[in-house]
């Protein structure tokens, strides 16, 4: 089991890291770190963990966390891209809080919730970011704020409802890695509270009250997003029948997963897939 807490490491005398991650697949559970990171997907589709957020991902999307922020990325088990991912990690406090950064520091004190930037108005910002990858020192310093201050200026979504600006324990953040995992391997099939609570050491009640505190909402909602999520991607990306998404995701009950898809999507999942094939 990995720490929950992810140690970074600088180079020599500086503060800031930029690098393409290129793997078959995002490997760190969901975690946490003392450092910032603007996170921009090249490559690979699936879900998206920011805080108490759980929804899909795909190439194009540039994320801000802040500090302190759990967070992960999990491929689909269906895509067939690897995983590929521009990354800049850079310690707090290293711009001073003047005045003509207002707009910067605001932008970060809503990444507390995880923020996900509008694809065109942040374009060219992206279109920069892999020139961060080879500088070093005073010009990736100077450059990484000249971006902070064109992103200041670009709409984004909220992703998590609750803020985290705190260290999270880490005897927390091992049993939602620990949660998280189950799930993802488990969701196609029927999953028991006494389960969860078991593996994290809980009793049923405890567990049910750790999980709300933690995601904000009961377990089994969440489990219904998960599910949700992963019945979208296959409609989107696969030719398999739809009682066959909805089976293999977990549903015993064909008009229960109806409901539950339209509850998320507001359409019925033939006319998801049918607008997305559009």
């Amino acid at each position: 089991m990995k720490p929950i807490l992810e140690p970074i490491v600088f180079e020599k005398e500086q503060s800031i890291s930029a690098f393409e991650y290129h793997k078959p697949h995002f490997e760190m559970p969901w975690h946490f770190h003392p450092q910032h990171e603007l996170t921009y997907i090249t490559k690979s589709i699936g879900t998206k963990f920011i805080g108490d957020y759980v929804g899909p991902y795909e190439p194009g999307e540039l994320v801000l966390v802040r500090s302190n922020l759990p967070h992960c990325w999990k491929n689909s088990a269906n895509g067939s891209s690897a995983a590929r991912s521009l990354v800049i990690q850079w310690n707090k406090g290293i711009y001073a809080k003047a005045p003509e950064l207002k707009a910067v520091f605001d932008m970060l004190r809503s990444a507390s919730r995880g923020i996900l930037f509008d694809a065109k108005q942040s374009g060219p910002v992206v279109a920069r970011l892999k020139s961060l990858v080879g500088l070093k020192k005073e010009a990736l310093y100077v450059e990484l704020l000249s971006m902070l201050i064109a992103l200041s200026q670009c709409d984004f979504t909220y992703l998590s409802e609750a803020s985290f600006v705190d260290d999270m324990p880490q005897e927390y953040g091992t049993r939602m890695t620990k949660i998280n995992d189950f799930v993802a391997g488990s969701y196609a099939r029927k999953i028991y509270l006494h389960e969860l609570a078991g593996l994290v050491n809980l009793t049923e009640q405890s567990f049910s009250r750790f999980f709300k505190k933690m995601m904000g909402r009961p377990f089994f909602v969440y489990l219904n997003e998960y599910r949700i999520n992963i019945a979208a991607r296959e409609l989107v990306d696969t030719d398999a029948s739809i009682s066959q998404i909805g089976f293999g995701c977990g549903y015993e009950s064909l008009p229960f997963f109806f409901k539950k898809f339209k509850e998320f999507h507001g359409t019925s999942p033939k006319q998801y897939r049918r607008r997305f094939q559009k």
